[in-house]
């Protein structure tokens, strides 16, 4: 049986992959959603209203959240999903794709997460839940700059879930590990090509490659999702998948050198 009265929650990047799948599972689960697309016309399952919205824009956020309120009158989940991929190494991409990776990956976070806030203090509630990686928390040879991100967005959510704490708002982490998503296939690549990492590069690529063809379904990811959105007593990372679980433990307990050691080796990476 359906849960009902769990409120409302908005999705960003809902078109595809996790983010679909996080809609979907959050409207099973008793949430009225909205889910967001910077296409015009993306559908989204069934129940799930789909908006159109670019958090690089500060005007489309704000008419996101406008026609959110005029329609729902609350927010009491924001799920910061939108995310873009850039694979290479980190010398081989320019300042300013760099920048845009950011604009996308962490200042989109911080936009969308100002402009509910002053909805969520009002109601003296919510919840925030901040899609992450497991590269927030580990090396990330050939994709630094998009680790980079997920590292950024991982010491900005833990900062500030300790400020909205007193005021009834949490913020919650979700590190997938590989999943199986068009995301990869839509990764973008460097803005120029250095012979000197032509085949380190290619031979992280085919490692990275057969574990996603090995990795977890969006329906995994978007289940740890709903656990994040729906515990009392949220914790502040969610470790989305088998090796999420696993890489998290290890990073944690394993000795530096091994898991330097242990991670080249995965990567194809001369030990």
């Amino acid at each position: 049986m359906e849960k009902t009265n769990r409120g409302v929650a908005l999705v960003t990047g809902a078109s595809s992959g996790i983010g679909y799948a996080a809609t979907k599972a959050l409207k099973a689960a008793g949430f009225g959603v909205y889910g967001t697309s910077r296409h015009t016309g993306a559908e989204g399952p069934d129940g799930v209203t789909m908006l159109t919205c670019d958090v690089t824009d500060d005007a489309s956020v704000a008419a996101l959240i406008e026609a959110v309120m005029t329609e729902a009158g609350r927010i009491d989940l924001l799920v910061n999903n939108a995310g873009v991929g850039l694979f290479g190494g980190a010398e081989e991409s320019s300042l300013a794709q760099a920048q845009a990776l950011f604009d996308v990956n962490m200042f989109g976070v911080i936009r969308m997460t100002n402009a509910v806030l002053p909805i969520m203090r009002h109601q003296k509630s919510g919840r925030i839940i901040n899609l992450s990686s497991a590269l927030g928390f580990i090396p990330a040879p050939y994709s630094a700059l998009y680790a980079a991100t997920k590292h950024a967005v991982e010491g900005y959510s833990e900062s500030l879930d300790h400020e909205l704490r007193t005021l009834g708002i949490r913020v919650t982490l979700v590190e997938p590990a590989y999943t199986r998503t068009s995301f990869d296939a839509n990764i973008i690549k460097p803005d120029r090509s250095l012979d000197a990492y032509a085949s380190t590069r290619a031979d992280v690529a085919m490692a990275v490659e057969d574990a996603i063809r090995k990795g977890d379904t969006p329906e995994t990811v978007a289940k740890t999702i709903v656990k994040a959105a729906t515990e009392d007593e949220p914790k502040l990372r969610y470790p989305a998948g088998k090796v999420a679980r696993q890489v998290s433990l290890l990073r944690r307990f394993v000795p530096a050198a091994a898991f330097d050691k242990s991670l080249r080796k995965m990567l194809r990476l001369p030990v």
